[in-house]
């Protein structure tokens, strides 16, 4: 067992608070040149990782896959894809990663397998054969139409016909994933004792794909339409609620059989991806208790703009549902456009200064802590299948999964400048690169650094509670939160007006109202702090008030009895 393992199974709860790193293999680091990321590469780059001061890395899907959606179709649960490497080359970035501190987290997509999974291949045969069940299959309606009206992700009915067995098969994303049948109590014994090959090999846990969407509903009901602030204008799925073929009730006990399972691995966590209609009621149940996931997160963030309203609005929305729940907060990922374009480059520092803040674990994105925008791709360079099927309304996610750039030139040193990389290097990330901010004090990537020790370093931001500040008692535009556990209190404050504009003039915060009046006329022991914060100035604070202008952060540490609870 190494030192990282000893240290885990003394403390099972390393992940509560744990910053997670993405990476997207494909995108990440070429070491056998051949234009597509792989383990080797990974490898290369974990002092990287170490360095930045992240916790655990999430490694997106690397098994054998005919890569009809990048990974995300497995046809061998238990062997890694050539195009990545091999298991021996995997048991060393394990051991690698393991030495530096970091823990290993790696996809697992349970829901649906490739239609070249051998399971797959032995259920269409035949209605009668030994895994005839193992996925969902139903009769035509007697027009010979679909069984209902379930939407796939990536356009058209979540159905195919397959001339065989005379039957439509479901799949709830591309029509070369099929979806698995969960009440198959077979089905869920392979796949967790797939989960078991892995956490025997050395993993530290694992991400969880599309995990609501484990279980149907047996009568295939038809989902009801959704609201009209739901749609998304060229994604026909928006208009369905998802209601029958996703979050039902069953999968809550697997979820709990999952967890006996990681329990039996000590240190070994689990984070789930929550999607769907309504999403965050099931994040906070799917992670309620000690029974089920450890982690989950939404899209709810994952598609925020830096408003400070929206922002409350969701945590608010997730506090509703109870404290027990533990969420892992994410502003980018690779299904989305990056945060540096949804919040405005100019606040990329301020968007990670206020994930920092959370009650939660948090997951930053390959290329986040370098400021990368969303790069723009033309439709002859796409290669996601969800861009080139809903094209030009929905670009697809290959503007977020452009290689990471870690020299100022060609193929930013991804791959050698000979080399056409499997999706383009985005020129403008060329003078973010890796190399030219390690070298800049100021830079980002330095400033994220100093944020993520920041916060390792101080309990109470890592799992501390949380009592949201309403917004009618701040200015507009500032979002905040205290963080207090028994012993103090720190207001973390962010004024999310952007530094550009014609209201961009700084705001005036009455801490007398915010924290009440003891503590600022001096009768309580310990005057406030104001904590320096990474590419931050700091802000003034005279006679109780509090200036802040567009643009800034403040983490203030006030006496533990000098905060009144804030309506959340």
């Amino acid at each position: 067992m190494t030192p990282t393992q000893l240290h885990r199974h003394a403390a099972h709860d390393w992940w509560r608070g744990a910053t997670l790193y993405q990476i997207y293999p494909r995108s990440f680091m070429d070491a056998n040149g051949d234009g597509v990321g792989d383990i080797a590469g990974i490898i290369q780059r974990l002092d990287y990782l170490a360095t930045l001061g992240v916790d655990a890395i999430w490694i997106s899907p690397i098994f054998t896959s005919p890569m009809q959606d990048f990974g995300y179709d497995v046809s061998d649960y238990r062997d890694i894809d050539p195009l990545f490497g091999t298991l021996e080359d995997f048991t060393r970035l394990i051991a690698r990663a393991h030495e530096l501190g970091l823990a290993v987290i790696i996809d697992q997509v349970l829901s649906h397998s490739s239609d070249q999974h051998v399971w797959f291949r032995e259920s269409r045969q035949s209605r009668d054969n030994a895994k005839a069940d193992w996925y969902v299959w139903a009769d035509p309606r007697p027009d010979g139409s679909a069984p209902n009206n379930w939407l796939a992700a990536f356009g058209g009915p979540a159905w195919t016909f397959d001339s065989r067995r005379c039957q439509y098969y479901l799949h709830n994303f591309l029509a070369s994933q099929p979806d698995l049948n969960f009440h198959h109590p077979e089905v869920r014994q392979a796949q967790l004792g797939n989960l078991r090959f892995w956490l025997e090999l050395g993993v530290d846990g694992f991400r969880f794909d599309t995990a609501n969407f484990y279980f149907h509903d047996r009568a295939l009901t038809d989902n009801p339409p959704s609201s009209d602030d739901y749609r998304s204008r060229g994604h026909p799925r928006s208009y369905q609620q998802l209601k029958h073929n996703a979050d039902q009730p069953e999968n809550l006990d697997y979820l709990e059989e999952i967890r006996a399972l990681l329990d039996e691995y000590p240190g070994a966590t689990s984070v789930g991806e929550v999607g769907g209609s309504d999403p965050l009621p099931a994040m906070a149940a799917y992670t309620a208790g000690q029974h089920r996931l450890h982690m989950a997160y939404t899209f709810d963030l994952l598609n925020s703009t830096g408003d400070a309203m929206a922002l409350h609005a969701v945590l608010a929305r997730f506090a509703d549902h109870g404290d027990d729940a533990w969420p892992c907060w994410a502003l980018s990922n690779h299904d989305v456009p990056r945060s540096a374009s949804r919040w405005g480059s100019d606040r990329a520092l301020l968007a990670l200064t206020v994930l920092c803040s959370l009650r939660g674990s948090l997951c930053l994105y390959q290329g986040e802590e370098l400021g990368f925008e969303e790069a723009e791709l033309s439709y002859a360079e796409l290669q996601d299948p969800f861009g080139i099927a809903l094209w030009p309304e929905v670009k697809g996610r290959d503007g977020c999964r452009t290689p990471m750039v870690w020299e100022p030139h060609c193929n930013g040193g991804f791959c050698a400048d000979s080399l056409s990389p499997w999706l383009p290097v985005h020129v403008p990330h060329q003078s973010h690169a890796v190399s030219l901010q390690q070298e800049a004090p100021e830079s980002l990537l330095n400033h994220v650094r100093q944020l993520l020790r920041l916060r390792g370093e101080n309990t109470l931001l890592k799992t501390g509670q949380q009592t949201l500040i309403s917004p009618s008692v701040l200015p507009k535009g500032v979002f905040g939160v205290i963080r207090h556990d028994r012993h103090q209190r720190m207001m973390c404050l962010a004024n999310l007006g952007h530094q550009s504009g014609h209201d961009n003039s700084p705001v005036m915060l009455d801490l007398t109202a915010l924290l009440g009046s003891r503590t600022l006329h001096g009768q309580c022991h310990d005057p406030i702090e104001i904590v320096s914060l990474p590419g931050m100035a700091t802000p003034i604070l005279e006679a109780g008030q509090l200036r802040l202008s567009p643009g800034m952060a403040a983490w203030l540490v006030v006496p533990a009895d000098a905060s009144r609870d804030q309506d959340g």
